[in-house]
């Protein structure tokens, strides 16, 4: 399947929250609005501007602060622009000016004639840097998309997943009944953010705080539970793997630690066998509290093999296997 390119014209589309936000405008090179940003790396070109070329990361956004602005109208004094139309040779997918500063008419000039957008930006240039570089490492991140359905339950992101009629949305549903949160139903995309966070999501915002339940229809999570009921995005912390009860396979009752891989990060997997008499929510509640109870240190399978031990070393365990007759 191929990958949809990102564009300079979707950083732009692109509004991050509150403090995150990039406060974006483009002020020069619309007609390069299309061109494609291929990497989550920023580059700042002083050295470009003094002449130094080698090694210019032209495939990274520029970004111009203070100082290149300050270097560029001691240029434009000079009237050199040599550096700056060498610049444009490369293909640069867009600049971007901090503090609100603009370049003057001959940047703007050779920026047209190369097609490359250029942008201004009220944010000052370290706090912007830090925004973009989240912005984009998310927006670069391996993602994979799974069939399920992903819940927040007592703060830990729960991905329950399993064949079809399994019960996973009426599971869900009744999770979210006693006060727990959807994040995702039926398709979950999860992305890998700097190599060891799992973020799960819908893969259409638009509809994917709704709940689809057989019988019952297409259901609106936020207008029969509230706003409180949903949540856009949540870290995976937990898979549980639902299956329909299978008499001849044996189940885990010890809690021994099972993982599963995704996007090269180990997360808890739990087989919850579903049958009738079960309460699957219930079951779901008590992982997430046990697996929140396993990231604070403790661990209770670990603890009753521990306790299980020190009863098999007692003198009362010995007395029991042996007999009174046996010790001397």
């Amino acid at each position: 399947m191929a990958v949809k390119k990102f564009t300079v014209l979707d950083l732009l589309d692109i509004e991050p929250k509150e403090h995150n936000s990039l406060n974006l405008r483009c002020i020069g090179g619309r007609k390069g609005l299309d061109k494609s940003i291929d990497t989550p790396d920023l580059n700042r070109p002083g050295l470009a501007l003094s002449g130094f070329y080698e090694s210019f990361a032209s495939q990274r956004i520029q970004l111009f602060g203070r100082g290149e602005v300050s270097y560029l109208q001691k240029l434009a004094s000079e009237g050199k622009i040599d550096t700056i139309q060498e610049m444009f040779k490369y293909p640069i997918p867009c600049c971007i000016f901090t503090h609100g500063q603009s370049p003057d008419q001959n940047f703007f000039t050779e920026a047209e004639g190369a097609r490359c957008p250029v942008l201004q930006t009220s944010v000052g240039t370290a706090d912007f840097s830090s925004r973009l570089m989240r912005v984009l490492l998310d927006v670069f991140a391996p993602k994979q998309i799974f069939s399920g359905e992903m819940v927040e339950v007592y703060g830990m992101g729960v991905l329950i997943m399993g064949e079809s009629g399994v019960g996973k949305s009426e599971t869900a549903l009744e999770l979210i009944g006693r006060g727990h949160r959807l994040v995702a139903d039926d398709t979950v995309e999860i992305r890998c953010i700097n190599g060891n966070t799992l973020m799960g999501m819908g893969v259409n915002k638009i509809i994917g705080h709704h709940m689809e339940i057989r019988g019952l229809g297409i259901i609106n999570i936020t207008h029969l539970f509230g706003i409180g009921a949903i949540r856009d995005q949540k870290e995976v912390q937990l898979v549980v793997n639902l299956e329909h009860w299978d008499p001849k396979k044996h189940y885990d009752r010890i809690g021994n630690d099972k993982f599963m891989d995704i996007l090269g990060v180990n997360v808890h997997r739990l087989e919850i066998p579903v049958k009738d008499g079960r309460n699957i929510p219930s079951i779901i509640e008590t992982a997430a509290m046990n697996e929140r109870l396993k990231t604070m240190g403790y661990n209770s399978a670990n603890e009753f093999r521990q306790n299980v031990l020190k009863w098999i070393e007692s003198n009362n365990a010995r007395s029991l296997y042996f007999g009174q007759d046996d010790i001397i």
